[in-house]
């Protein structure tokens, strides 16, 4: 830790919001990850640019983070800049059949504010963990919904401090991809387009929706969520299951007996036990079916 860059810091954003060595697995949903450098958190665009300057002008790496909850990082940490998007910047205003958000707002709480104004089309994003930014830019989806259905458009801001306003059919949204995550660009909020609805049937969908996740899900362990994409034509959970790796464990990373396409850490997991886990289950289901896994969690530091 540079004391120069760490006093550039807190002259930008105040003592409160610059933290240094801070443990990583305080910020995943996985609870697993190693010190960061430095971990800030920011509360306009004005901030988040002079971040980047400061990064840019020090040549220190970056990483943007929402709530962690697609995200495993390293043992060792992180050896740069942690900047956090999340309750810092989670703004979320109804305006007509819209939704404007800042992209640290969480989609369960921007699905809530949707059934209060009675609107419908953003029931499916009610159960993601995740922030409005981290799904634009993996264009999230769950139970045949995803992000691209609804969004109207993107305010980013590049690499070099300038802000676009970005309309959803120039965003080139696939499965979990986005121009956003091709050109490193920092979505700071987002315009979700939606239709009015009865406000019970939104409630009773969602209800069901909760119910769906909970009983198949286990969400009553740390996580990042589905632990590799959907390969094409298949379910990863149920090519694991079919090769008898449910509960297959390595240290305190487990795949899940509830569903197997979830890595859970079971109490003291670190990043190594889930990458081993990761490597050993890829392996096996290449070997039985001839189909590889592509990891869906995003790998943050050493490994």
């Amino acid at each position: 830790m540079n004391q120069k860059v760490r006093q550039r810091f807190c002259e930008l954003l105040g003592e409160e919001r610059v933290l240094t060595d801070e443990p990583m697995s305080r910020h995943t949903t996985f609870r697993i990850g190693g010190p960061a450098d430095y971990f800030l958190l920011p509360e306009n665009y004005e901030s988040i640019s002079g971040i980047i300057k400061i990064c840019t002008e020090e040549n220190l790496p970056y990483f943007i983070l929402g709530n962690g909850s697609n995200l495993l990082v390293s043992d060792s940490g992180y050896r740069g800049v942690i900047i956090q998007l999340y309750r810092n910047m989670g703004e979320i205003t109804v305006e007509g059949t819209e939704i404007r958000a800042s992209s640290g707002a969480l989609l369960s709480a921007i699905a809530a504010a949707a059934k209060n104004a009675s609107l419908t089309g953003f029931e499916f994003a009610g159960g993601i963990p995740g922030t409005l930014g981290g799904a634009a830019v993996m264009n999230a989806g769950a139970y045949g919904g995803e992000l691209k259905d609804v969004l109207k458009e993107v305010t980013a801001m590049t690499r070099e401090g300038e802000i676009l306003h970005i309309p959803a059919e120039k965003l080139e949204m696939g499965y979990r991809t986005s121009i956003i995550k091709k050109a490193g660009y920092i979505v700071l909020e987002a315009v979700i387009s939606l239709k009015k609805g009865n406000q019970e049937e939104i409630k009773a969908y969602m209800r069901e929706l909760t119910e769906r996740r909970t009983s198949k899900q286990p969400l009553e362990y740390p996580s990042a969520g589905s632990t590799f994409k959907r390969p094409e034509g298949y379910f990863a959970g149920k090519l694991i299951m079919d090769s008898g790796l449910r509960g297959y464990r390595v240290g305190g990373a487990q795949v899940s007996e509830k569903h197997c396409g979830f890595v859970i850490n079971t109490g003291n997991a670190t990043a190594a036990d889930v990458v081993q886990l990761m490597k050993d289950v890829s392996q096996k289901v290449q070997e039985q079916f001839g189909v590889v896994l592509e990891p869906e969690v995003k790998f943050l530091g050493e490994f």
